[in-house]
């Protein structure tokens, strides 16, 4: 089945900091979709006598956001009062994660979980799930159900707390019975989870190297250099590794397929390391200010040429919505004095994401060839934002539009979601 949509259309494939021609705009643009996949894109004056029955979207049509670091089962305790990230875990969410246990539970938490995602026009995600492997088991469930684009794995932590532990076999026979269950089905993806450096043996960072050479297909997700306190305990761990970066490097777990969230407290060693290795780093500006951890160093980032996205870490995260994290990373950013303008940040919150989780191929661009993964935003969603984008406010052009959309957009800046060409969600009035 092939369906056309005409709307205003915009796409940034690659950093534009890096190239001069990443940002694609069609004022009055068409999309066509066949089968879930794009077809056709461009001006719909070149394209209407082919695809005359386009359906007309009111509003900015986007790529769906990525997001690149994101943890399902601390939906119910974002908000939780008074504590950087050690003692955060500590009081509220070891004890959250311990109920995942139960499938049921697991279950109901993965679909709230993704139906918040898409209201929030997130269509693809990088998610931490809990020690439990049941706890895969129900997201990959719910994201198969919902034909979105989902990346997740058996967290491995066998220091963990009571009720949150595993061991070096146990995680290794989860997570590739896991991997054998869900390999190739649907649009799932597979990443080898070790919690963070402290939570797991060297036996067991160890292990989980191994099973990253052993699946070329999967990916490796974790937290690196995320708060002082943190960083510290590592070090103390640690103490014969350069940095907290080495402390995963000596277990195979630097690779092209890594994903570092967090990455605040980075010395230059480490940045050098990350750029030669081609492993990246999932920014989180939402979370590091809750926790108090920092803020990230996009100078530094872009002075080694680093491969970054953008996260929300939900629930040390405080919103779903891509389009607020994005404007707390502007803020993040400006206050070491470093600017992230609109285009750039549009482009980490869709084709960065997808080049951290390798999926660059399939979405974040919407060029041909692509999965039909998209947003349509509305710059007037409030009446602030529509004074703001009002053409005698100066907010007519499209930097302008964009930008309001990043300071004061949110989950009521959705209009609709598509995945694969079809609508998944619509705002209602």
């Amino acid at each position: 089945m092939i369906r056309a949509y005409r709307a205003e259309l915009l796409s940034v494939a690659h950093d534009p900091r890096d190239a001069a021609d990443a940002v694609r705009h069609e004022p009055d643009g068409l999309l066509v979709v066949e089968d879930g996949v794009v077809i056709a894109r461009g001006a719909y004056a070149d394209l209407a006598d082919t695809y005359p029955d386009a359906e007309e979207l009111p509003g900015l049509v986007v790529p769906g956001f990525i997001d690149a670091h994101v943890h399902y089962p601390q939906t119910d305790r974002i908000a939780s009062y008074g504590e950087q990230l050690l003692d955060w875990l500590d009081k509220h969410i070891f004890p959250a994660e311990k109920a995942f246990a139960d499938k049921a539970h697991a279950d109901a938490v993965a679909a709230f979980f993704l139906d918040e995602l898409l209201r929030n026009g997130t269509t693809s995600a990088l998610v931490y799930p809990t020690v439990h492997e049941q706890s895969v088991d129900a997201l990959f469930e719910a994201a198969l159900e919902r034909r979105m684009r989902i990346v997740s794995g058996k967290v491995l932590m066998d220091l963990g707390p009571d009720g949150l532990q595993d061991t070096v076999t146990s995680g290794r026979a989860q997570t590739e019975a896991l991997i054998r269950r869900w390999r190739g089905r649907g649009r799932l993806g597979y990443a080898v989870t070790p919690r963070f450096a402290l939570a797991s043996s060297d036996a067991q960072l160890a292990d989980a190297g191994a099973l990253l050479a052993e699946h070329p297909d999967v990916l490796m997700h974790t937290h690196l250099s995320e708060n002082v306190h943190e960083v510290a305990a590592v070090a103390a761990r640690f103490p014969d590794s350069a940095d907290y970066l080495d402390a995963y490097d000596r277990f195979g777990l630097v690779t092209p397929r890594s994903v570092f969230a967090h990455g605040i407290h980075l010395s230059d060693r480490a940045c050098t390391r990350l750029h030669e290795s081609g492993a990246g780093v999932a920014v989180c500006p939402s979370s590091n200010l809750f926790l108090g951890s920092g803020h990230f160093n996009f100078g530094q980032a872009d002075r080694h040429a680093l491969r970054l996205g953008l996260g929300t870490d939900i629930g040390a995260g405080t919103s779903f919505s891509m389009l607020r994290t994005a404007g707390l990373a502007y803020q993040a950013a400006l206050a070491r004095e470093d600017r992230l303008d609109p285009f750039r940040a549009l482009y980490l919150a869709t084709a960065g994401s997808a080049s951290l989780l390798h999926i660059a191929d399939r979405v974040g661009a919407l060029e041909v060839g692509q999965e039909a993964d998209f947003v349509v935003l509305d710059s007037a969603a409030t009446p602030l934002m529509a004074r703001r984008t009002a053409k005698e406010n100066g907010g007519a052009d499209l930097a302008t539009r964009l930008f309001a959309l990043q300071i004061l957009g949110d989950e009521r800046a959705i209009s609709r979601t598509y995945l694969l060409g079809e609508c998944a969600y619509k705002r209602t009035p």
